[in-house]
């Protein structure tokens, strides 16, 4: 199974990431996804300054905001 992790620590909390967490889970389950990639939140990326801290698998964080969390979901969730 892929994992999405969606940083959840103060700051990316306070730039959206309940929301992102809402949209990629509407999207797993839109898509047919469960049992495929599990969503999982993280404390803490290193990585403030950008918008919401979002991983796949092992990789680095990606900066994602709501208003591109669904383009970011069709080109590395879908495009995977």
């Amino acid at each position: 199974m892929r994992i999405i992790s969606v940083c959840v620590g103060s700051s990316c909390h306070l730039k959206g990431s309940y929301d992102i967490i809402r949209i990629f889970k509407e999207l797993i389950k839109e898509h047919n996804l469960e049992g495929k990639w599990e969503l999982r939140a993280e404390f803490c990326c290193n990585n403030c300054r950008s918008p919401v801290s979002v991983r796949i698998d092992e990789s680095k964080p990606y900066s994602v905001d709501v208003d591109n969390a669904a383009a970011f979901f069709e080109e590395k969730i879908l495009g995977a």
